[in-house]
């Protein structure tokens, strides 16, 4: 019987050619969508999983609330791991991860700057399950100055020698480091990604005992039997013992005085996979991912399967008339029901089996376009997955009985003797269902229009705000601290130079300060944390920031290497009516330093539009680790080359390493960027489904009409009049399904524009917006089937009757 129908399905899929191409073309675009959101969320979703003992791996966090200010963040104190396997007998281990961040390296003659190098201690490759191709794991971090490099630096330094036990200089001071291990590719989904590791060991400072010093991260392994919610009660009783003493010299008071004041400062545990997806902390090795974005992406897939069902369905229903009395005459010669239902889904997943076929094939040829949108390393051979066949599987059976379900019971309810006479009425009344399909096609086109149309006018707005400075034509070195002795020199050759505007050295980049220390003002008990950076006597005019009151650091002034220039949050911060009347006593470092305020700079965002602008005080340095570069002339490429001549003059067999600063601010919203590519591809893809849908059922009011339309012109009517007669039909559907969309588009949007401090007003423009091109969109596609059922000669119509 299986054979029979699969038979007769093929024959009515090559012998309806249109209705079958656009069919399968519609389930073909809907599954491969779903096939790219599937292997989207399984990337996500995968995160550090290839860790063999990653279910008992857990990153310890720091929340603090100092001075009112709460501080998130992965960052915690240099001593912590060995406090963790010493007094909580459920860790078996710990382990640290310092961001040593770009190095320069060196071997022979060859000379390269390298990123996303970091320092661990000697157990790493004991802890995670980083694939080591060569050398010892167990001591291969051990000794100091020791080093192990990826495959890729491997062949980029050594070639083809073995590169173990040679000796590579690295950093400003060429430090001789000696290989002892390389690593395999670091997975794509893990959120630590490094292309070299050095032993702790080889840095004394993070051996120090300072509980108040967080910079690194810190993992703990717990035995099988230990509860992590424990190990955070016990890290409190930590705090007790380590912390409070750091307290009372530091602050000036003792931690239960802190905690009574309102202040918080505890150490918290998250589980290794949990890291990408539910933790957006400060100091995350790498931009996490969103469950918020998996949900999004779940319930997009979700909605284009749906429209590819309702398409076929409505497809199928538009070409009932043809095959009436094929039914009629199979229940004639005794066919049961059933039978016909099951011949009808038979064929139903026939259509979806070549439309999944076809759907792997666009994958793999799409893949690489959908890597570039949506930032993935997705390779073809992932197609092969046993899980995403299973998926592919359970999706075209599923959506195969789903699609063909509603046609399977249509047309199988037609009573056999009003077919044989050429009536064609339904046993059940359909068309409201279809009507019903069509508005819920066009419910969810419109709220994927109105998202995208939001998520792209947040991103301008981001992109183009006034930031307080400017931020283009700024070229960033973020290692001048190599030029040692030659800072000065360097920076004044290029202030010679009458196309470049300014020269500025600094310890942070903007955006990305992400320093707090503790301030008071002069006379007050009150602390009040606020953000702070160094930066010299160029500052102002590298970066046109605007001075609001006094002066900016200067040359005339010995003094200002005492002094602060803070911002107008600053002022309100301390509740200051004459600032530059003011000290600030500085709590950074050993001692408190009283300093004079000499100024004060209009806000700008030295951090990124996701905060408001927070307090800032500005201190002087002459030199810096980064170098602000304004360049004022037309030609910026040439510019790079006369820095870049520059640059070699004094760290000759050193590249120079750049950015622009337009570029590193833009960069902060990269995943926002990526959702917003991701939503039209998958808008316009689901717009695209349902135009098939409104075809088909186009296709079949008018194939219902024929005879009315006849009729109406017999009576005088118009082309123009029976096309808008028949389009008023969708246009009634599209308007209801305007209206309902328009809440859920809002509430998802208001939810999502939550996380950015400046963010803008959704606007009744762009529900319209959305509403109109969905009509249009309708109305388009409903005008080919409209104008060719008015255009049809009434005689031709009529001419049975």
């Amino acid at each position: 019987m299986l054979t029979n129908y699969l038979k007769v399905a093929f024959r009515n899929i090559t012998k309806h050619k249109l209705f079958s191409v656009i069919n399968i073309l519609g389930l073909t675009i809907g599954i491969a969508g779903t096939l790219f959101i599937v292997m989207y969320i399984q990337d996500e979703l995968s995160y550090d999983r290839f860790n063999e003992k990653g279910d008992r791996i857990y990153r310890v966090n720091l929340h603090g609330k100092i001075a009112g200010q709460e501080v998130h963040t992965t960052s915690t104190a240099y001593p912590l791991y060995k406090a963790l396997v010493e007094e909580i007998p459920e860790i078996e281990q710990a382990t640290r991860v310092n961001d040593m961040r770009e190095w320069i390296f060196r071997y022979e003659e060859k000379a390269f700057k390298e990123d996303k190098v970091m320092a661990v201690d000697s157990n790493f490759f004991n802890f995670f399950s980083y694939e080591l191709v060569k050398g010892n794991p167990d001591k291969a971090l051990q000794d100091p100055n020791s080093i192990v490099i990826s495959e890729l630096l491997a062949e980029k330094y050594f070639g083809d020698e073995n590169p173990l036990d040679k000796t590579m200089a690295i950093g400003n001071d060429k430090s001789s480091y000696k290989v002892t291990g390389v690593f395999a590719e670091v997975p794509g989904n893990s959120h630590l990604k490094f292309n070299a590791l050095l032993s702790s060991s080889s840095f004394p400072w993070m051996n120090r005992d300072q509980w108040l010093s967080n910079s690194l991260w810190t993992y703990y392994m717990i035995n099988k039997t230990g509860n992590p919610a424990e190990v955070d009660h016990k890290m409190d009783a930590m705090i007790e013992t380590h912390v409070s003493p750091t307290f009372v010299e530091f602050m000036g008071k003792s931690l239960a005085e802190f905690r009574n004041e309102g202040g918080i400062y505890r150490y918290w545990s998250i589980p290794l996979y949990d890291i990408h997806l539910k933790s957006s902390l400060r100091d995350e090795p790498e931009p996490p991912g969103s469950m918020s974005y998996i949900w999004i992406m779940t319930v997009i897939g979700i909605f284009i399967m749906v429209i590819a069902c309702i398409n076929f369905m409505n497809l199928t229903t538009a070409k009932s008339a043809g095959r009436a009395k094929e039914v009629g005459l199979r229940k004639t010669l005794g066919s049961l029901r059933t039978t016909l239902i099951g011949q009808f889904l038979t064929e139903s997943v026939a259509y979806t089996l070549i439309g999944a076929v076809l759907a792997m094939g666009v994958v793999y040829a799409l893949m690489p376009l959908f890597n570039e949108i949506s930032g993935k390393e997705l390779q073809a051979s992932q197609l092969l997955n046993i899980n995403l066949l299973g998926i592919l599987f359970a999706v075209i059976i599923f959506v195969g009985l789903l699609a063909g379900s509603y046609p399977a019971l249509y047309l199988t309810s037609f009573k056999i003797t009003e077919v044989l006479k050429g009536k064609l009425r339904a046993g059940m009344k359909s068309g409201g269902v279809r009507s019903f399909l069509v508005t819920f096609q066009f419910w969810i086109s419109i709220v994927l229009i109105i998202c995208t149309a939001i998520v792209y006018q947040q991103l301008k707005y981001v992109q183009n705000q006034n930031l307080g400075f400017d931020k283009d034509h700024i070229l960033l070195i973020n290692d001048a601290s190599r030029l040692d002795k030659n800072q000065v020199a360097f920076k004044n050759e290029l202030r010679a130079n009458t196309n470049i505007a300014g020269v500025s050295y600094s310890n942070n980049t903007v955006p990305g300060v992400n320093n707090t220390t503790i301030f008071r003002g002069e006379g007050d008990a009150a602390d009040h944390m606020m953000s702070t950076y160094y930066a010299d006597y160029d500052h102002l005019k590298a970066l046109d920031l605007k001075l609001v009151e006094g002066r900016f650091f200067s040359r005339d002034f010995p003094s200002d290497s005492n002094a602060v220039v803070i911002n107008e949050a600053a002022v309100r911060e301390m509740g200051w009516q004459d600032p530059l009347s003011e000290k600030i006593i500085d709590f950074n470092g050993d001692s408190a330093v009283s300093r004079a305020v000499i100024g004060v700079v209009k806000d700008y965002n030295y951090e990124s539009l996701k905060f408001n602008v927070r307090p800032l005080v500005l201190h002087f340095t002459n030199t810096g680790n980064v170098l602000y570069v304004r360049i004022a002339g037309d030609d910026p490429g040439r510019m790079v080359a006369d820095i870049t001549n520059a640059w070699d003059k004094y760290m000759t067999g050193d590249p120079l390493s750049y950015s622009f600063l337009d570029e590193d601010y833009d960069a902060l919203f990269r995943s926002e960027q990526r959702l917003g590519k991701v939503f039209t591809v998958f808008t316009v893809l689901a717009i695209f489904i349902a135009c098939l849908g409104l075809f088909g059922l186009a296709a079949f009011m008018a194939e219902q009409r024929t005879k009315e339309i006849g009729i109406r012109k017999v009576l005088g009517a118009s082309v123009w009049s029976i096309t808008s007669l028949m389009s008023a039909e969708f246009t009634k559907l599209v308007l209801i399904a305007f209206v309902l969309a328009i809440y859920p588009a809002y509430y998802v949007m208001d939810s999502w524009l939550e996380g950015f401090a400046n963010k803008v007003e959704i606007s009744y423009w762009i529900f319209a917006l959305g509403g109109l091109s969905a009509l249009l969109i309708s109305w388009l596609t409903v005008s080919y089937q409209s104008l060719k059922a008015a255009k049809v000669d009434p005689v031709r119509s009529l001419k049975y009757e």
